[in-house]
């Protein structure tokens, strides 16, 4: 095994050393200067970033939240696109109990208390149902069209 000398050189050559050298006044001149700059220089701002549009942009919602169908006119839509729109969220899979669209024994009970009284759980709601199915814009006769075409759907 060789002895290491403790006063050897980890510079072995002359071009080492002029490297050496070059980069002991270069590096810290580089960092004298980037400080330099750092120090004086100004951030670049886009001159448009405080008008109202740009503002409005920056801070408007990522979502919305619409519950319900798009009003329309009261009676424009049929039965089979009430439910479509608003009923058939919860009752086409029977979300939190709804009986589902088709399934004569989730309606059988129902259709026994007769078309009234599941009208007015609607309008009133009932269970996990909001009243009026979430849709506000439904009207009364409505209701009672889509009722009446699920439980048609049901018999």
């Amino acid at each position: 095994m060789e002895a290491h000398d403790q006063h050897e050189s980890f510079i072995k050559t002359p071009q080492q050393l002029i490297v050496v050298v070059l980069l002991a006044f270069l590096v810290p001149i580089i960092g004298i200067l980037l400080l330099v700059q750092l120090v004086l220089g100004r951030p670049g701002a886009d001159p448009q970033a405080l008008t109202a549009e740009s503002v409005a942009a920056r801070i408007q919602p990522v979502a919305r939240l619409e519950i319900g169908a798009p009003a329309a006119a009261p009676g424009a839509r049929s039965a089979e696109a009430i439910v479509q729109a608003t009923c058939s969220a919860c009752h086409q899979t029977g979300v939190a109990k709804a009986p589902k669209i088709g399934d004569k024994n989730d309606w059988a009970p129902l259709i026994k208390t007769g078309l009234n009284p599941m009208v007015q759980s609607v309008i009133k709601g009932k269970g996990a149902m909001p009243p009026k199915a979430g849709n506000p814009a439904l009207s009364d006769a409505e209701i009672r069209a889509a009722v009446e075409f699920m439980v048609s759907q049901s018999k």
